[in-house]
């Protein structure tokens, strides 16, 4: 599902990853994450693909929201396991959206 974003400026955290071929417990802690960030003040919406590598975009209000979500204990917990367990690699990168158009058929 492609999120509902507001009208720019906005940001987005673009978390690039691959897998180790260890999955016990991880979509479980997966949703459990998406559920909390949809509760964080500024938290605008996620987007997320997985194959051979994972990318999952997040959109938030501002910097401060984003931080926010950053230092949120049980997220600390889920960064700390997924280092130990589930990713070989990760990047994260944060970008200001300044653009956002697009295309619905039928519109």
């Amino acid at each position: 599902m492609i999120a509902k974003t507001p009208k720019a400026p906005y940001y987005a955290v673009i978390f690039t990853s691959v897998r180790t071929d260890n999955h016990d417990g991880y979509a479980e802690m997966t949703a459990k994450m998406i559920e909390l960030a949809q509760h964080q003040d500024g938290f605008l919406g996620v987007e997320s693909v997985r194959n051979e590598y994972g990318i999952t975009v997040s959109y938030w209000q501002d910097l401060n929201a984003i931080q926010n979500w950053r230092n949120h204990v049980e997220h600390s917990v889920a960064k700390d396991k997924g280092r130990k367990e589930w990713y070989e690699s990760f990047k994260t990168r944060i970008a200001r959206v300044e653009l956002d158009y697009g295309f619905v058929k039928g519109s």
